[in-house]
């Protein structure tokens, strides 16, 4: 079953597969904000204070970072493609398994900030208690850009300071909070405050722990993770969470930011993240 629906009075769609797994996508941002896995609960983050319009960034789900991650390039936090109203393209049931894909292409907002010529599609698959997300660039114009990449995910837990993360160990990390680079020294590691982290290279499939159970993520196409959580402090200063809505989050995001992609006329980069429950 495929509806249109509304989440944060903006248009979303609203896809259910026949064993009861269930996705919720906003158009804006081309965002998923709701992933109930087929005789589950639910397994992504939207924080209850999130808002969505114009120039603004959802707070939670699966933002895409597109073409910019954080402030590392000229442009705005992120980039604009979570900012942007992506088009609903199709919806389909084959099988077991539902689809979605959304499309945004370049317009004069875009242009503005990045003069490029692009298609960036956002497809998603699920049934049982896998969902599958794969983003795909294009360079539709006539000379060479660079981009960087993420699918920024809010996976949802009932306290993150029990949650363990596995998967990463020895893997080099560059530490955003202090500003130094060491090496994953635990496996699994757990949480107590504030993290901002890039781990790069990091290859491996990760398995987060939590009272809900086990969630196994993996990646292909994006050479780096991201793990970020604002810790009390951050969060108290950020409008869009609750003061202590930092203890039902986690971020691991699947990342391409240590080598921009380069996309030549015509050229295509796609990669996609995992989870199974």
């Amino acid at each position: 079953m495929i509806k249109p629906t509304t989440v944060l009075g903006q248009p979303a769609m609203w896809l259910r597969a026949p064993d009861g797994a269930e996705v919720t996508v906003l158009l804006h941002g081309g965002q998923i904000v709701s992933w109930i896995p087929a005789g589950d609960q639910e397994r992504l983050y939207l924080s209850p204070q999130a808002v969505a319009g114009p120039g603004q960034a959802v707070r939670g789900g699966i933002p895409v970072c597109f073409p910019q991650f954080a402030k590392r390039g000229p442009l705005g936090q992120h980039g604009f493609s979570r900012q942007q109203t992506w088009q609903w393209e199709e919806g389909a049931q084959r099988g077991d398994v539902v689809i979605g894909v959304l499309r945004l292409t370049d317009n004069d907002a875009t242009r503005a900030v990045w003069p490029h010529a692009f298609e960036a599609e956002l497809s998603f698959s699920f049934s049982g208690l896998q969902l599958d997300v794969e983003l795909a660039v294009t360079n539709t114009g006539d000379t060479t850009f660079d981009f960087q990449a993420a699918l920024h995910t809010y996976l949802l837990v009932d306290d993150v300071r029990r949650a363990r993360l596995g998967g990463l160990f020895g893997v080099q990390y560059l530490d955003t909070v202090n500003g130094h680079s060491q090496h994953q020294e635990l496996d699994p590691f757990s949480f107590a405050g504030e993290i901002d982290r890039i781990y790069w290279d990091a290859k491996g499939p990760l398995t987060l722990a939590t009272a809900a159970g086990r969630t196994q993520i993996t990646r292909e196409g994006f050479d780096d993770v991201v793990v970020w959580n604002p810790g009390p402090a951050r969060a108290a200063a950020l409008a869009d969470l609750p003061d202590d809505d930092w203890l039902q989050m986690l971020c691991v995001e699947a990342a391409q930011i240590g080598r921009p992609v380069t996309l030549a006329p015509g050229q295509e980069w796609v990669a996609r993240q995992g989870f199974e429950v």
